[in-house]
């Protein structure tokens, strides 16, 4: 239940009156990692030693790990519901970023360049450790030439206190929302290994659609696309013009692109369900699909077009089977040279390549099937940015006292 009450000023604005402002360093200890050289690194044994790449989201991921030959006493263990801190990278943006160690990491090393807040309010203050409030104070305290902050640095640092009673009330009613994310991101990690399997299982034959059984053909590209260049003038007025992002990560759009930026007069026009690929970066799988927000977009003679040949293949099945790593392997075959623009990609042995591809009808089945998974990841991933963004709100209102929650005391 929501009450308003009297505010105060303070350096971060209005507060409730009965909050207090108090220094990280009143509140708890700062605990120094550990500092250890290649030499001690040892593979799968030792101490797992936590690093900036092992908190991820919010969260401690043990993927990325490090061992290092150390003995008990010589370190300082971990405590469940510690707090995790990021206090040096080269990266200016992740000072700072934090996760709260769970049972399952209780007890490892962490490193240097990372530090351990250890209080008995943190499962409060592990909140505000994840709003502006907190990163606002971290960049304030940031050293002048490296991207650190130091423990007493840290100790300074001012966070707005509510009572105890408050804070336990607003741990609990944050935890709801923590819980309904962890699930959903559950949801869209398992989904993201579902559709890994079943489009590799679906693309290579491994598995087949039920009522399909026609042997698969061998073809060569240019059985299935034509080279279909749609040449204009330039443009004498800003116009949308279209670029490729490397490993697959499709279209992006250059809105307003001035004409008078680039040389050239002659420009090409794209359309839906194109295939477009960039063969200076082919190589590293710019290639993608064109969509219909992506029509009449224009790019240059580097980005060649291609339409389907639509009795041997269809836009729909390649929107998948070109995000496939065969078909990078088979794109950096055909464009030789040394690194980046020196490979340039062959037009002409590009529509040599052979596939081994289904018949349409058995392409669309496919297609059918994965865009329906591609769906229900995307549905996944749009309610977790909504409970993020909610829960983001929500924080704003609670832990700066905007609002406030009615506690049994």
């Amino acid at each position: 239940m929501i009450e308003t009450i009297k505010y105060k000023q303070t350096s971060f604005g209005l507060i409730p009156i009965d909050w207090e402002v108090k220094k990280l360093g009143n509140l708890g200890k700062v605990i120094s990692g550990l500092t250890y050289s290649p030499d001690d690194i040892c593979e799968e044994s030792g101490t797992l030693v936590l690093r900036s790449s092992n908190v991820q989201d919010g969260q401690i991921k043990l993927g990325d790990n490090v061992f290092v030959k150390v003995k008990t006493g010589e370190y300082n263990p971990v405590n469940k519901e510690d707090i995790l801190i990021c206090v040096r990278n080269g990266s200016k943006s992740l000072i700072g970023k934090n996760a709260l160690i769970t049972e399952e990491a209780a007890g490892m090393a962490f490193g240097a360049f990372m530090a351990i807040y250890r209080s008995d309010f943190n499962n409060y203050l592990y909140q505000i450790f994840n709003t502006d409030i907190y990163y606002r104070e971290i960049h304030k305290n940031l050293g002048a030439t490296i991207n650190s902050i130091n423990g007493s640095d840290l100790k300074e640092i001012k966070i707005p206190i509510p009572p105890l009673p408050e804070q336990n009330q607003i741990v609990s009613i944050l935890a709801t929302w923590d819980k309904a994310i962890d699930n959903c991101k559950g949801i869209v990690d398992n989904l993201k290994v579902r559709n890994n399997g079943l489009t590799q299982q679906l693309l290579s034959g491994k598995m087949r659609v039920k009522g399909f059984d026609k042997k698969w053909k061998v073809r060569v590209l240019s059985e299935c696309l034509n080279f279909t260049p749609r040449p204009i003038l330039k443009p004498s007025e800003n116009y949308l013009a279209l670029g490729l992002r490397s490993h697959g990560k499709g279209i992006f759009h250059k809105n307003d692109f001035d004409p008078a930026s680039i040389a050239m007069e002659t420009m090409y026009e794209v359309r839906e369900n194109d295939l477009i690929i960039n063969i200076t970066f082919a190589w590293e799988h710019a290639v993608a699909i064109v969509s219909k927000k992506d029509e009449g977009g224009l790019v240059s003679h580097r980005f060649p077009t291609y339409t389907f040949n639509s009795q041997n293949a269809i836009p729909e099945y390649f929107r998948h089977f070109i995000l496939q790593k065969r078909f990078k392997f088979l794109l950096e075959l055909i464009s030789p040279g040394g690194a980046g623009r020196n490979r340039v990609m062959s037009k002409t042995d590009f529509l040599k390549l052979e596939l081994k591809i289904p018949d349409v009808e058995e392409q669309k089945a496919i297609a059918n099937i994965l865009d329906k998974a591609t769906s229900e990841l995307n549905q996944y991933q749009e309610k977790l940015q909504t409970l993020q963004l909610q829960k983001k709100g929500l924080m704003q209102q609670l832990l700066t006292g905007k609002v406030r929650v009615k506690t049994n005391n």
